[in-house]
């Protein structure tokens, strides 16, 4: 990994407002910081503006209003080389257009490590070959990424972000097509990095269980507005979901880890 972040800010937003057409803001007054070592999610309906989120954050695309700073810096003034080294961006959807293996595409996360015309050393294949071990890949590391299932391709496409050694993750659903085995795999193994390497992740999730077992704070968005931000217990309460989902919620607690536990109300069956 890049140079291990001290505890404090890692990437913070300001007032941001943004949108695709002039007079359509997507956001609107959104602020947020996220620290070294911490697991942000960001949850909400379809259309709550998570993914444009994560566009701004990432520097592909640029606010109307606000400012978005790394470490202090703002990242509109960071070239283009030295930010794909600190962020590593998973989309929802990733397309390849060629027939690269899963090992191919886990070593394009070097990319911005390597000089003009210089090839991947064996230090490169070790932090490949790690990344795959830690996605439970190795054993599909010469498969072609179009023999797998979307479940894995969304592992290989982490495990690539992972290969870029960054100090921020910025994940969109990290958790689609993924089973419940993976899912909690993923989180763990996310988790174990915030600890161990001071990474700062920011995830967009619709599982809200998964956002109450393993974020430190939680950003619940509506319309493009923040509803709620803090710790899971703080957002995650019956009346903000009520509000934001427009649906009844039950919010209550496992009795075997005390975490929340969160489901729709249904209504019973006449």
């Amino acid at each position: 990994m890049s140079e291990s972040l001290q505890p404090g800010s890692a990437l913070s937003a300001h007032g941001l407002t943004a949108g695709y057409t002039p007079g359509a803001p997507v956001l609107r007054n959104v602020s947020l910081e996220v620290a070294a070592g911490e697991l942000l999610a960001i949850v909400g309906p379809n259309g709550s503006g998570k993914s444009t989120l994560l566009r701004l954050l990432g520097g592909a695309m640029r606010p109307w209003e606000g400012t978005v700073e790394l470490q202090g810096r703002a990242l509109h003034s960071i070239e283009r080389r030295e930010l794909a080294r600190q962020i590593a961006t998973v989309a929802q959807e990733n397309t390849v257009a060629f027939r690269f293996t899963v090992l191919e595409i886990v070593l394009m996360g070097r990319a911005p490590h390597l000089g003009a015309f210089r090839f991947e050393s064996r230090r490169d294949l070790a932090i490949a070959q790690a990344a795959l071990d830690r996605f439970d890949l190795l054993p599909l590391a010469h498969r072609h990424i179009e023999e797998l299932s979307g479940g894995e391709r969304k592992r290989v496409f982490l495990a690539r972000a992972l290969t870029q050694e960054p100090n921020v993750m910025l994940l969109d659903e990290p958790t689609a097509f993924l089973d419940l085995k993976h899912v909690v795999g993923i989180f763990t193994r996310f988790r174990e990095l915030a600890s161990s390497r001071g990474l700062a992740v920011v995830a967009t999730l619709h599982d809200l269980n998964a956002a109450a077992a393993y974020a430190d704070r939680v950003m619940l968005l509506k319309a493009g507005e923040v509803v709620g931000y803090g710790s899971p217990a703080e957002v995650l309460t019956e009346s903000n979901l009520r509000s934001v989902y427009e649906t009844e919620i039950y919010v209550g607690t496992n009795p075997t880890t005390g975490q929340l536990t969160i489901l729709p109300s249904l209504t019973p069956r006449p």
